[in-house]
């Protein structure tokens, strides 16, 4: 893989210009996304629409768009140089990445239960976007990004890691929330309870968000806040809009529920 990207790029420092590119390109594109959700809802699950392509299966789809997010840097750590491998900022910075993606497309996909198909085009777009920021983040942090040796004792990636895992945690912990709000057999929608959903409509959102706004803190570069900052912009737009069909949806949903953060929005 190194000799590949050789290959592709004329110096290492060229390639750190081009992932830099990358960041501040998707920068760019969160701002037009961010445009776009004001008029439209991203199209899939309850939202999805058949305008934007024939659909695909839930778990076919969530499978086969995720696996490169975790399959591409996978390849960049084995044929990466054993030298540029040992530090542990790095390392652990890696770990929470790859623990993310390990349960989002090898765990996931086979837990879900029904689930509204993926317009294809929407399936396409996640897949692209799995192998663009995949080989980012972690080309980055196995080849480039270099940290004090004591990175991991300071504030910043203590505090980073500590939100990464809560975030982590109430992902993994709404998601099981919701596959199980429905017996074998229901079907419709059912108001979500337990855990973060007492308090907002989007408990999988906002952990999702202070996950990775947690891995952006630890991490320090552009490249994982680039990433931290789409993550926001797009499921905040998504918990928003649950809680206004929720809100139609159910008279009895509950008024003190906000959207996204307790007790504010």
């Amino acid at each position: 893989m190194d000799s590949l990207l050789s290959a592709l790029f004329s110096s290492e420092e060229t390639e750190l210009h081009f992932l830099r590119y990358m960041a501040n390109f998707m920068i760019f594109m969160t701002a037009c996304t961010l445009v776009s959700l004001l008029k439209e809802n991203v199209p899939y699950g309850r939202y999805a629409s058949s305008k934007y392509g024939f659909p695909v299966n839930a778990k076919f789809a969530w499978f086969v768009q995720e696996l490169p997010a975790f399959l591409l840097p996978l390849l960049l750590v084995i044929w990466s140089s054993p030298a540029k491998m040992s530090r542990l900022p790095n390392q652990l910075m890696m770990l929470m990445y790859f623990c993310h993606y390990t349960q989002r497309s090898l765990i996931y996909p086979f837990l879900i239960r029904g689930g509204k198909p993926t317009p294809f085009l929407t399936f396409i777009m996640a897949v692209f976007f799995c192998i663009y920021n995949g080989y980012m983040q972690v080309r980055y942090l196995s080849h480039y990004a270099e940290y004090p040796e004591d990175w991991v004792t300071h504030p910043f990636f203590i505090t980073g890691f500590l939100l990464w895992f809560v975030g982590w945690l109430m992902n993994v912990h709404s998601d099981h929330i919701l596959r199980n709000l429905r017996k074998p057999g229901e079907t419709g929608y059912k108001i979500p309870k337990g855990g973060m959903f007492e308090y907002v409509s989007g408990a999988n959102f906002l952990g999702e968000i202070i996950e990775w706004a947690g891995f952006a803190l630890a991490g320090h570069s552009v490249h994982s806040l680039a990433f931290a900052i789409l993550t926001a912009v797009v499921l905040s737009s998504r918990a928003l809009a649950h809680h206004k069909w929720y809100l139609s949806k159910f008279d009895d949903y509950p008024k003190s529920r906000k959207a996204l953060i307790p007790l504010l929005i």
